[in-house]
């Protein structure tokens, strides 16, 4: 990249939000004086349309999202997905079979209506959202695959989250993406093509940006279809081993503002 960005995109946990779960004073100005110079942020994330709201209640504006690692693509002003990309219910039950085949004792959860929804097995881990009624839990193993889900989350015990990965691709090679944004175990598992570089590529053409004049900041494996397909991909210093080895340049940790720090140093704020 050898102008100035055109577009702004990062991932939200581990990169813009700290690890208390706020952003800090200096990213949302930082932020604001990218969007006033004409130069748009999104955010581009593994997280549902249903969590967004805790970033946007510390944003002076809500920003464009990709969410659910590039299912949908999310318009905050009239809380209207502009696009999405589910996996209909009969892919659902094959993955689902694969799974409970190949991986003895795993639980399944899947985002359902645009990621607004979850239904989740009994035995699924609950631990944020318990007692909302958008969380649900099915009750039989079938109801888990009966609606369109733009996402399925599957764990299995305390295994490692890179060799559960692995072993998840495994098993779905060719029927779905398999991806982790975390290290608790979780793998998210997404329709065949739709990553965050998906996503953030229905969203650039859109606007006529070409992937060269975008800057992306991300930390975790489901950053890595984004930071490879941007022209500038930058890993965070907290990231993981596979997106620092990616990387072109590397931003302080999300504890340090680094996304601001580095837009800082770009556009010369």
């Amino acid at each position: 990249m050898n102008s100035l960005p055109r577009l702004v995109a990062t991932d939200i946990d581990g990169t813009l939000v700290r690890s208390d779960r706020t952003i800090s004073a200096r990213t949302i100005a930082t932020l604001e004086r990218v969007t006033a110079s004409g130069v748009p942020v999104v955010l581009v994330t593994g997280r549902p349309i249903r969590w967004l709201h805790q970033v946007y209640e510390q944003l002076s504006a809500p920003i464009p999202a990709v969410c659910a690692n590039g299912a949908v693509i999310y318009d905050p002003d009239t809380d209207t997905p502009l696009h999405t990309a589910p996996m209909e219910p009969e892919i659902l039950s094959r993955i689902a079979e694969r799974l409970r085949a190949e991986i003895p004792g795993v639980v399944l959860a899947v985002e359902i209506e645009d990621s607004r929804h979850m239904l989740h097995e009994q035995e699924w881990p609950v631990r944020y959202e318990s007692g909302l009624p958008t969380i649900r839990v099915v009750g039989s193993p079938e109801e888990i695959t009966s609606a369109p889900a733009v996402k399925m989350l599957a764990r299995s015990g305390s295994e490692d989250a890179d060799g559960f990965t692995a072993l998840v691709n495994g098993a779905l090679k060719g029927l779905a993406e398999a991806t982790h944004s975390s290290y608790s175990g979780l793998v998210e598992i997404s329709a065949v093509g739709v990553t965050k570089a998906a996503g953030l590529e229905w969203y650039c053409r859109r606007h006529g940006v070409d992937a060269a004049d975008v800057i992306a900041f991300g930390d975790m494996p489901n950053d890595l279809p984004m930071l490879t397909w941007v022209g500038r991909p930058v890993a965070m210093a907290n990231a993981h081993p596979a997106v620092l080895e990616i990387a072109a340049d590397t931003a302080l940790t999300n504890d340090e503002d680094g996304v601001a720090a580095y837009l800082e140093k770009v556009f010369d704020l």
